[in-house]
């Protein structure tokens, strides 16, 4: 088997066990959110999944603003293709490995050397975690009261990441993993704003992502002005506290037991139950979706070749 023939073995084979876990995702919530989402008119449930749409496009358009921030510019279609199809990995054990590697591999056919692949998908990690955590401070203290009170610990994370965030330590930190690995330095580095354009992106990604589970709220019963911003908080502190265990994929079941707790003021534990488990079915098939759209619209484009692949 060819070395060309033997990588197509590799990314079918991927691909296959991705969707038949994400198949397995779904399919293991369908009978705890049936209940809910017939709880929910159709257009709030559109609105919602449109909603998602937007949100990982959003995060989408991060990741490649981080790319081109360190020379390896990507076209929408070449982007959305690695970025989309290389997500599904988190839904497999071990998520963040297989993420990483499906976009390192898809992006040498488009001439990303894999330590500017590695660089941004790494970054990605602490600019969503400082934008969702300070989504979180804005959102929940006062409304969310003791509920979140047990997440208090997060707020310490806040500065740190800030800081964390300066070009010049990122600069630093990348340099030296990439010498302790004996890769080539990145030819860019990361600028202030390459920073504050991946942070606008993530920005705009919770506010989709707090419009999407504030329709599914207001569908179980929740309204007002409370309802909507401890929407906004919640999904937030849910994606962070999932992120942040790592051992288990895309965040399952960390993210609910979080999204429960920080929606007690507006519903009883059944809806917010309900209201969890209908988000992440929302969001799993929007992944599903986006990565299949994403495959059709790059079948048959050329890739982009523009920068040397590393040999390795």
């Amino acid at each position: 088997m060819s070395g060309m023939s033997r990588r197509k073995a590799v990314r079918g084979l991927f691909l296959l066990v991705a969707l038949g876990f994400g198949a397995w995702s779904l399919a293991g919530q369908w009978g705890a959110v049936s209940d809910g989402f017939a709880r929910l008119s159709w257009p709030e449930l559109a609105g919602a999944f449109v909603a998602v749409l937007g949100a990982l496009g959003a995060g989408m358009m991060m990741w490649r603003s981080l790319l081109a921030e360190f020379g390896s510019p990507l076209s929408l279609t070449s982007a959305a293709k690695i970025f989309f199809i290389g997500q599904l990995g988190k839904y497999i054990p071990g998520s963040a490995v297989h993420v990483m590697l499906a976009q390192m591999e898809m992006g040498r056919d488009h001439g990303i050397p894999r330590s500017r692949s590695a660089a941004a998908f790494f970054l990605t990690y602490p600019i969503y975690l400082a934008s969702g955590l300070l989504v979180g401070v804005v959102t929940l203290p006062v409304i969310g009261g003791d509920s979140v009170a047990r997440y208090a610990w997060l707020l310490l994370l806040v500065p740190v990441l800030v800081v964390a965030l300066h070009p010049a330590i990122v600069n630093t930190v990348i340099g030296f993993g990439l010498r302790r690995l004996r890769r080539p330095p990145l030819e860019r580095p990361l600028t202030r704003r390459g920073i504050l354009a991946a942070v606008g992106w993530a920005l705009s990604g919770w506010a989709l992502y707090g419009v999407h589970l504030a329709l599914i709220v207001h569908g179980l019963g929740a309204t007002g002005t409370d309802a909507v911003i401890l929407s906004f908080g919640a999904f937030a502190l849910a994606w962070c506290l999932g992120t942040l265990a790592v051992v288990f994929p895309a965040g399952a079941g960390v993210r609910e037991v979080a999204m429960v707790a920080a929606l007690a003021p507006v519903l009883d534990r059944g809806s917010a139950i309900a209201a969890a488990l209908c988000s992440r079915l929302i969001v799993s098939v929007g992944d599903l979706v986006c990565a299949a759209m994403a495959g059709a619209a790059a079948r048959g484009s050329v890739p982009q070749t523009g920068q040397p692949a590393e040999k390795h």
